[in-house]
């Protein structure tokens, strides 16, 4: 049945192709802002765990993998058929823990196979393959996970938050630095930083969902904000910090 599914999806896409005055226009770059919304629609998904949308999602997402593999079919790079080929063998060649008898002791010592076999295959740094675009907190974070699973990491939580505090020393000191290079560095530092002592918390196993989460929570506190305004017959732009530091506090309290 799931192979049916499938090959109907793919016949939909190639008729698309040819008869879609706007789908028959379509490149790699003129859909992949596009696949890239349609993965953090499924990480929203995910995180409001509303499973019904996920499915939808998902075949959104679906979609576009179809949709790349088809624009390569016609450039002769690759179908299908090779994408999901490359997956099946990668799978099978990285899990040699349950296709090739090796035996392992934990996790750990399976990322550190992974990282092995990877490097086997013609990596020339285990950091490769995270991408430049990928958001800054989440590329920091899987920097710092790719280099701790062959050994490169602290000791402990305590010094992690040590080089914190120590980073964020160096911001205050240059707190009146004029230089803005330098002091986008040292922000930078902090941030980094904390990116690690997130990932030894294991902060949701990811700081950016901590990030988003925060900035939801400040999004429906501000917005309680404006709305209590309004039910006073005022707008934001003609409140003051004390009336809005009032509400804020009101919003918390709901929580």
């Amino acid at each position: 049945m799931t192979g049916e599914k499938f090959e109907e999806l793919m016949k939909v896409m190639y008729r698309l192709r040819k008869e879609c005055p706007w789908d028959k226009e379509q490149t790699h770059d003129s859909i992949k802002s596009a696949t890239l919304e349609e993965a953090y629609e499924v990480v929203s998904a995910i995180e409001e765990k509303d499973y019904e949308e996920l499915k939808g999602e998902l075949g959104d997402l679906l979609l576009h993998i179809a949709f790349h593999s088809v624009i390569a079919e016609e450039e002769k790079r690759f179908d299908i058929d090779e994408v999901i080929q490359g997956i099946t063998d990668k799978l099978i060649r990285r899990h040699v823990h349950i296709f090739g008898g090796v035996e392992v002791k934990d996790n750990s010592e399976i990322e550190k196979n992974w990282e092995t076999i990877k490097l086997e295959e013609g990596r020339e740094s285990v950091l490769e393959g995270v991408p430049q675009t990928m958001p800054a907190l989440h590329r920091a974070f899987r920097l710092q996970e790719k280099a701790s699973k062959v050994g490169f990491d602290w000791d402990n939580s305590d010094d992690v938050w040590q080089k914190v505090i120590e980073e964020i020393e160096e911001l205050k000191e240059l707190k009146d630095e004029k230089d803005v290079e330098k002091l986008e560095e040292e922000f930078g530092d902090v941030l980094f930083s904390l990116v690690n002592f997130a990932r030894f918390l294991k902060i949701n196993l990811n700081p950016e969902n901590a990030l988003r989460r925060t900035s939801n929570k400040f999004v429906k506190r501000f917005q309680f904000i404006e709305k209590k305004l309004k039910e006073n017959g005022k707008k934001i732009t003609e409140s003051n910090l004390e009336e809005m530091d009032k509400y804020w506090d009101e919003a918390k309290e709901e929580e």
